[in-house]
This record gives structure tokens, sequence and C-alpha cells, in this order.
């Protein structure tokens, strides 16, 4: 796409006109390189979404491990409760391969967490690579706002559903899984988000962030993020030696605006701001609180209550769209490249500038350190599809 049309497609648009592009990379783990076949795979890293979301992309695989599969040790923070680095490559094979390669053998004592999962024998994921792994799987489809438009208590106009051209796909992935003898359980509603019970719904309960999210302004979001923020960022920086420009979160927001000439902060700093503002002391009950309500809506009542219920193997989501959900008590996912579907965003382009369709995977989530069998119905999914398309050269 020529430079000068991507930047008619942002700066037109009304409230678009910050650098947004025509189709945005999803995070901070691009994978980029990975799908111009530049190297065979990269590792990204995600709090709640950044595997996933440029996996989905790029057309990649992206595996997002369950927090504690791989050490975080030395990877600078967002969040403990949510953090975790995993593989993004184009085939499911390589994503398995550098999975086992990022998991040590044993817990590591510089991260509490990698006490969670037990690594396969010789951290080999190969062994569940098997073309037969759909038949007799239960996949669950969440058709409340993941599939179709759904009406959050206390609102009036309905939320989420897809497309036309994304149903289309998802209705073909289904009839894939169907076809490889994947039982499929139509809807699998997941309970926090059809709750009726504003207070008791997932859709309901946001992570407070940037100015919207500051104290005094947080009654009804989740303070998880910016919480941690300040306590694990301040915690890494401990871990440096002497040399360092900063030593805490309110060192590093206080350089970035002596700094602010030298586009130290071109985008600001919100969420820096709100986080430092916490006192790891006094608000520690309220983030006690706020993640107890987070694994609630994400597990108890959320993926864990339906998978339950239902006896599933996985549940399905359209795109990256299960990051979110999943990410609240961090359990795994494996994205496949899957369709290319309409750009068709809203605001619309302006007239004249057409939209390259733009990819679309599928999401297979589990529970807990469920990643070998996410492999394993990934995998057959992948081989029976094979849909992945490798970038088109410019013009």
């Amino acid at each position: 796409m020529p430079l000068d049309r991507l930047r008619l497609a942002t700066s037109t648009r009304p409230g678009s006109n910050d650098g947004r592009p025509a189709l945005n990379p999803g995070g901070s783990s691009s994978g980029a390189g990975t799908a111009a076949s530049f190297w065979a795979a990269n590792v990204g890293t995600e709090t709640s979404g950044s595997i996933l979301t440029p996996a989905n992309q790029t057309m990649l695989v992206g595996i997002k491990p369950t927090v504690g599969r791989v050490s975080r040790y030395g990877i600078i923070p967002i969040t403990a409760d949510q953090d975790t680095a995993g593989p993004m490559a184009k085939y499911v094979a390589d994503a398995a391969l550098l999975l086992g390669a990022m998991e040590g053998a044993a817990p590591d004592p510089n991260d509490a967490a990698t006490s969670t999962c037990t690594p396969p024998p010789n951290r080999d994921y190969s062994v569940h690579l098997k073309r037969d792994g759909l038949k007799g799987a239960r996949i669950g489809i969440p058709r409340a706002f993941y599939f179709d438009k759904f009406t959050v208590p206390g609102e009036k106009d309905p939320r989420g559903g897809l497309s036309d051209t994304q149903a289309k796909a998802m209705a073909d992935a289904i009839e894939i899984l169907k076809a490889q003898g994947a039982v499929i359980v139509d809807p699998a509603d997941i309970p926090s988000i059809v709750d009726a019970d504003a207070t008791n719904n997932f859709l309901t309960w946001n992570t407070c962030s940037g100015s919207d999210g500051a104290k005094g302004q947080d009654a009804n979001c989740s303070v998880v993020f910016k919480y941690g923020m300040k306590r694990d960022f301040n915690a890494w920086l401990a871990t440096l030696d002497d040399t360092g420009p900063v030593s805490t979160l309110t060192e590093l927001r206080t350089w970035n605006l002596a700094h602010q000439s030298r586009g130290a902060i071109k985008y600001g700093q919100a969420n820096l701001d709100v986080s430092d503002e916490m006192d790891l002391e006094k608000d520690k009950p309220r983030w006690e609180a706020d993640r107890k309500k987070d694994i609630h809506l994400g597990a108890t009542h959320g993926i864990d209550e339906v998978m339950k219920a239902q006896k599933l193997d996985a549940i399905l989501f359209p795109g990256a769209s299960g990051a979110g959900i999943a990410a609240k008590p961090g359990y795994p996912t494996v994205i496949v490249p899957f369709a290319l579907v309409a750009n068709a965003p809203t605001p619309a382009f302006p007239e004249g500038f057409e939209a390259k369709p733009i990819p679309y995977g599928v999401s297979f989530t589990g529970m807990a350190c469920s990643e070998p069998r996410l492999i394993e119905l990934a995998y057959a999914f992948e081989q029976a599809s094979k849909k992945r398309v490798p970038p088109a050269s410019a013009p």
C-alpha cells in the first residue's frame, strides 16, 4: 500500500487522526518480520492481547501460554497478574517447538508462577501435533457477544457480534471442525457474559486505564493493571544495577516530562500517571478485591463454568476476541490463521480508498495448563484448512 494512501486513510477519518493505520498491528508484538519470512518465529509478550491480536493481524499462529508456563524473569512488566511471553510463528509446529524451548525444565526461583504447570516430558510438544486431534473434541461456540450482538444489562444498544464476512469465515471454520470429527456445542455462552445482573457481568467490568481511570473515576473498573504496573515495574527496576537512569516509576515519569521536547512522551503517559498514583500499601485491599472479581468473572463464573458444564475441550473465539476474558485468570489460547475478511471500519475509509481484505484467525481457548490439548486442536484445524496466505509484495 503506498504510504500516501495509508495516510489518507487515517488523517481524514473523524476521530482517527492520531496515527492509527488502516490495519492496526495489534500491540507490542507485531510479528511482522515473521510474517514476511525474515525469520522463522518470534517471541511476543502479552498482558491482554499483545500476542493474539498481532498474530491475528499478520496471519500468524500465536500461543499465549498459561501465566507461569514461561518464566517472566527479566521481562519489563505491566502486571505479573496477567503477563506472559509466548511464541508467534507461521505454523503451529514452529510455535509449539518454540514454546518448548522457552519453557523451563523446572520452576524458576525468580518467578513463583512457574510452578503452575508441569512441562511435558522433555518439554516436547511435537507429540501433540496430531492430524486427528479434533476427532471427538468438544468445541464450544460462545454465541452471545462474540458471534452475535448482545445487549448488556442496563444498556439499550447491543454490543459485539460479527460482520457478514467475519460470520461467514467462522461458519466455514465450524464446518471444518465438524468434518474433522469435532462435536460442536452451540451455543456455549459464557455465563458471566450473559448474566442479567450487571454487577456480575464481565462486559460491565472494565479495566481502569488512561486518564479516565484515575482515582476518583475508578469505582466501576478493575485497578489490577494500574496497581500491578507500579508494583511490578518498581520490582523489575530493583533487579537492575545502579547504572540505570531511573529506579522507580515516579522517576521515569519525571524523566519523561523533563525530556518531553525530545519526544520522550509523544503519545502521553496517562497509564503511567494513574499507576503511579496508587499507594501499594493503602490500595492493596482494593487490588485484592478487584483481582478476585477479575478471576470470578473471567474464570469461575466465566470460562471454567461453561467448560465444566458442557465438558468442553476448548472454546472457539473469532479472531482474537477472547483475549480479554482469558487474560484475567491467565488462561492459554492458540490462534490459527484462517481467513481474509473485509476491512470496513466505522467511520468508513475516505471515498476512493480501496482497503484490501485483512487477516482473520480462529482461536482455541482452554483452562490453565491446557496447552498440549489446545495445540492438538489447533494443529488438526490448521492441517485441515491450510488457509494462511503470506503477505503480498508491494506494487
